[in-house]
């Protein structure tokens, strides 16, 4: 099979699209054949090593998938040859940038059925990261305040919306490029961070801060200042510390997304029943995920993108 592989870690020149040996499952695994994998920026911090993330070597990025069931091993028993899948694979082991690529049995969910296979992938990671913070950490309910910072990304899209489907009242920041895409997805105020302080455009407090940015540790910490007394403060930035304010009941957790089969299963409810949207911004062929990583690193690269094999 084809595969995008690195042997080593280093900048985006480390990735090879290359011939690869076809992976057989194992107890309790399924092979899937490909329709899509996500890159994600976790991804460029596997390949360059500055994530403390253990891989061997030589190692097949892409820890999101979409595809159809072509093979399962011993135990498995929920999933059958031609069924159609979405999971969030173990980002220790070789992912989905290939034709092939084997799951355990115990991440993998039935695969929406209202958007394409392929574009299934852009949702596992980046929705479970969005429930996680929500409503696993922060405890949303109906009729609370939340400010969401750093909303135009992909795991922002889909907070926004969770957030404003649970019945919260929801402050979004974005830049003018991001904007229409927040508040299509339900933001009751959009902030357009690059044009005034969020300090100064939020005066009233929220019981919830998401913050999904990577904000400068002085502006984070003011912002913890407009979080209600006995509220939350969440982060998914895990590079750095989210501050809280212990006189004031004020906590902080930084949020490291965990597979659940059950909560991608919900996510994938609400997307067939048209609750949650699920956005691509690019597609591209499996040789080109080399140039995904370039732009990636260099900064300019904008939405989610979905790898096809």
């Amino acid at each position: 099979m084809k595969a995008i592989r690195f042997h080593e870690t280093g900048g985006p020149e480390v990735l090879h699209y290359e011939d690869a040996d076809l992976p057989v499952p194992g107890d309790g695994e399924v092979r899937l054949r490909v329709a899509g994998s996500a890159f994600n920026p976790a991804d460029n911090g596997i390949r360059a090593g500055s994530l403390p993330i253990p891989i061997t070597l030589p190692h097949i990025p892409g820890y999101d998938v979409s595809g159809t069931v072509d093979a399962v091993g011993a135990g498995v028993d929920g999933f059958a040859p031609g069924d159609d899948v979405i999971g969030f694979l173990p980002m220790t082991g070789d992912g989905a940038a290939a034709e092939y690529a084997i799951a355990p049995a115990e991440v993998l969910v039935r695969a929406p059925r209202s958007v394409p296979l392929s574009d299934a992938a852009a949702l596992p990671s980046v929705a479970l990261t969005a429930w996680q913070a929500l409503f696993d950490e922060a405890g949303l309910a109906s009729g609370q305040r939340i400010l969401i910072t750093g909303a135009g990304g992909t795991v922002g899209g889909y907070a926004v919306q969770l957030a404003k489907r649970a019945g919260a009242y929801v402050i979004a920041t974005a830049s003018p490029r991001s904007r229409d895409a927040v508040a299509t997805a339900g933001a009751d105020e959009v902030v357009d961070h690059t044009a005034r302080s969020v300090l100064d455009a939020v005066t009233e407090p929220v019981d919830v801060l998401l913050n999904l940015a990577p904000l400068e540790p002085e502006e984070f910490a003011a912002l913890v200042a407009r979080v209600r007394d006995g509220g939350i403060v969440v982060s998914t930035t895990a590079w750095m510390a989210a501050p809280d304010d212990t006189e004031r009941d004020v906590r902080s957790v930084v949020v490291f997304v965990r597979s659940d089969a059950a909560e991608l299963a919900e996510l994938v409810s609400l997307v067939d029943s048209g609750e949650l949207r699920v956005d691509v911004a690019e597609r591209v062929p499996l040789a080109e995920l080399r140039s995904i990583h370039e732009r990636a690193a260099a900064g300019t690269l904008r939405g989610k993108v979905v790898v096809l094999p």
